[in-house]
């Protein structure tokens, strides 16, 4: 689950990272009284949507002057007025993909001096199982760029779960930012405050960037970017609370409903199937043989016909979805309860696209004998091959 920048900082703030003063509004209407409140000369008027390059963002529908999602203001007058030009309109990023996203909340924010511009993250390093700060002296860019084209630029160190955070680390990470004299301690110290806020609120993702160095020599968090792991909302239920499923795809908010693990992509066939590992499977053979996959949808082992019949309502949902592949293999979960699951669900949903249907485990010749004496148009397959190359088919030619 990701958070807005506001939200991010209002967190940080909480354990004493140093962040700007802001405040959050939702009309243009509470932006002169946001803007006075904190005070001059300059404001910073941001645009909270959860995606990256904001800055560089463009607005859909371009209107004369336009500007960014990030815009500076040295006087209440402009703040308003970049209010009124931001709310409510469409802002395209590298990250939202050509569709956007709405703005509809601004974070306005006391103006802030600056004299260098840094980077510095924390993340879960999988494949070390321990968390790892991420940092470099080029912030306020494309970190992925610079870690492509210049990767010496980028430094990384992993922390002990058992010893936890040591300043030997934070001091080489300081040092390696170029930082000198109190800045080194400052580092070291927020470091340490972001690692706390890490491992305390369960997160995925914590990003600054940038991270800067005022004119007076101090470091400030000028932007915050904060993930936090799903499986973990349970425990912090203050973190579940601030969700906003206007930022997230309408089809994933209602798998959550019916406790579905469901992504939405861009390819045109939507998958179904039990089982994390025979979801990816099943993407790449879709692939493999010329298509894209709409969506990974794993239903669980234990699925019961109602949560079958949620997820093909979802997947046919979207309207990018020219094919069904239905792939599972039943172990804990019985074919025939999946059978009756699909045969509802396209009975509801009126069925327009190929179906193509791969059934194997436990109950297997009921659950076909269901689906076959339905009436219903389905295409039934062997194995995952022969079902990955119907589909495909299937779809091309009904384009």
């Amino acid at each position: 689950m990701n958070i807005h920048e506001y939200q991010a900082k209002a967190l940080l703030r909480e354990f004493g990272a140093p962040v700007a003063k802001g405040v959050a509004i939702s009309s243009a209407d509470e932006a002169e009284g946001a803007a006075r409140a904190l005070g001059g000369p300059a404001w910073v008027v941001k645009a909270q949507i959860h995606a990256g390059g904001r800055g560089k963002g463009r607005f859909k529908e371009p209107e004369a002057g336009d500007e960014g999602g990030v815009r500076l203001a040295r006087s209440v007058e402009v703040v308003v007025d970049h209010a009124r030009r931001m709310l409510g309109r469409t802002l395209v990023t590298k990250q939202t993909g050509p569709s956007g996203r709405v703005v509809r909340r601004l974070y306005i924010e006391a103006g802030s001096t600056i004299a260098r511009e840094l980077y510095l993250s924390c993340l879960v390093d999988r494949a070390k199982g321990r968390v790892a700060f991420i940092a470099s002296e080029a912030g306020g860019v494309d970190i992925e760029g610079v870690a492509a084209s210049t990767p010496e630029k980028i430094l990384k160190a992993h922390i002990d779960p058992t010893a936890g955070y040591d300043r030997q680390t934070g001091t080489t990470i300081a040092r390696g930012l170029g930082l000198v004299g109190d800045q080194v301690g400052q580092c070291v110290g927020l470091i340490g405050t972001l690692y706390e806020a890490f491992v305390a609120k369960d997160m995925s993702q914590l990003e600054i960037n940038p991270l800067i160095v005022t004119q007076d020599g101090d470091l400030m968090c000028l932007d915050a970017k904060i993930g936090f792991d799903d499986n973990a909302l349970f425990r912090h239920p203050d973190v579940a609370g601030l969700r906003d499923p206007s930022e997230e795809d309408l089809k994933e908010v209602e798998a959550a409903k019916h406790d579905l693990s469901y992504i939405a992509l861009d390819g045109t066939v939507g998958c179904m199937v039990n089982g994390a590992g025979l979801a990816m499977a099943t993407m790449d053979i879709i692939k493999l043989y010329g298509a894209e996959p709409a969506n990974f949808l794993d239903v669980g082992g234990g699925a019961t016909k109602e949560k079958v019949t949620a997820g093909f309502k979802i997947i046919t949902a979207d309207p990018r979805v020219k094919g069904i592949l239905v792939n599972i293999f039943g172990g804990i979960m019985r074919c025939d309860v999946v059978a009756e699951g699909i045969v509802a669900a396209v009975r509801e949903t009126s069925l327009k696209v190929p179906l193509v249907v791969r059934l194997e485990g436990t109950n297997v010749e009921l659950g076909k004998k269901i689906v076959a004496e339905s009436g219903l148009n389905v295409i039934n397959a062997e194995d995952l091959d022969d079902a990955a190359q119907k589909i495909v088919e299937a779809v091309k030619d009904a384009a």
